[in-house]
């Protein structure tokens, strides 16, 4: 381990898909004490397949950590740009470069860039170590937009976002239906905190009832809670195929009659797999969208 601690910063060129896997590419670093906060950014709207990875460590990077993140974006074989940065508040200035989201109403944006929300749109203030958490990623881009458009001809009361992450899905959809009983799951005790944080930054109430969020821990839907607050009239779960897979049996029975299930984190090659295992239960897929990341809405009759 190094002896000099601090803020590193190392960069490295990638293309636009391996910067959306990344979230997925957690594990990488699971052995460490500190594991680095990964950012990906578009340097170049006009060159929109060229991404950098962003990856900050409390103290100098280990030369087998550099080849680490070197595999996790092999495309461009860029060599890592390794820099210390100044005594400061590093996350702050690291999220003040994420450049705000907008998925159809939704606006959502680090502390930093709130104010550039336009008028009519609905802001969502998010503060994560992942630059996907702020809605940068496709997945997360997608359950946005497909939220705002179900909003447009339904008002839903009962509302799950399982596998919640920092809240984005949750409190979009307690923003859009302000009176409706949110609640937001999650496996990692340590997003369910993010979370918590990010409904009392965005001046929603936590808590069960109505206008409320109640936020938990729980494993897929093996919580009772879970159960008891549905059925559920809007489910959202972004999550990968295979645990959507999975978890089709109890996210279908939790589903009310005529409700609608948002589902996301799969690859385009994985929706028919995903799509058969909800109609095996009864539902029907009535929106698509997205490309290779695309986002499944469908609906019990």
């Amino acid at each position: 381990m190094s002896a000099e601690a601090g803020v590193w910063k190392v960069t490295l060129a990638c293309t636009r898909a391996e910067a959306e896997a990344l979230p997925f590419a957690e594990d990488a670093f699971a052995d460490l004490d500190q594991p680095p906060t990964l950012i990906a950014d578009e340097p170049d709207p006009h060159a929109p397949d060229d991404w950098r990875l962003h990856a900050y460590f409390a103290e100098e990077p280990e030369p087998e950590w550099l080849a680490r993140l070197a595999a996790m974006v092999p495309s461009r074989g860029s060599q890592p740009l390794v820099e210390r940065l100044p005594d400061s508040d590093w996350v702050t200035l690291s999220q003040a470069g994420l450049t705000p989201v907008s998925a159809g109403r939704f606006h959502v944006a680090t502390a930093a860039h709130a104010h550039e929300r336009r008028a009519g749109q609905i802001g969502l203030v998010i503060e994560a170590g992942l630059a996907f958490g702020t809605g940068q990623h496709a997945t997360t881009h997608g359950c946005l937009a497909a939220i705002d458009r179900l909003g447009h001809a339904n008002r839903f009361t009962d509302i799950l976002d399982l596998g919640t992450g920092t809240g984005v899905l949750a409190m979009a959809a307690a923003k859009r239906w302000p009176r409706a009983r949110v609640t937001a799951s999650d496996i990692d005790p340590v997003s369910v905190a993010v979370t918590r944080d990010n409904v009392r930054a965005n001046a929603l109430r936590l808590g069960i009832g109505e206008g409320r969020i109640e936020v938990f821990t729980a494993v897929g839907m093996a919580d009772a809670r879970l159960v008891r607050r549905g059925p559920y009239d809007l489910i959202a779960a972004n999550i990968l195929a295979a645990p959507l897979i999975a978890l089709a049996g109890p996210v279908s029975a939790v589903l009310a009659r005529g409700g609608h299930l948002v589902l996301a984190g799969l690859l385009d090659c994985q929706a028919t797999r995903v799509t058969a295992a909800y109609a095996a239960r009864g539902l029907r897929r009535v929106a698509t969208s997205g490309g290779e990341w695309p986002t499944l809405v469908l609906k019990r009759p």
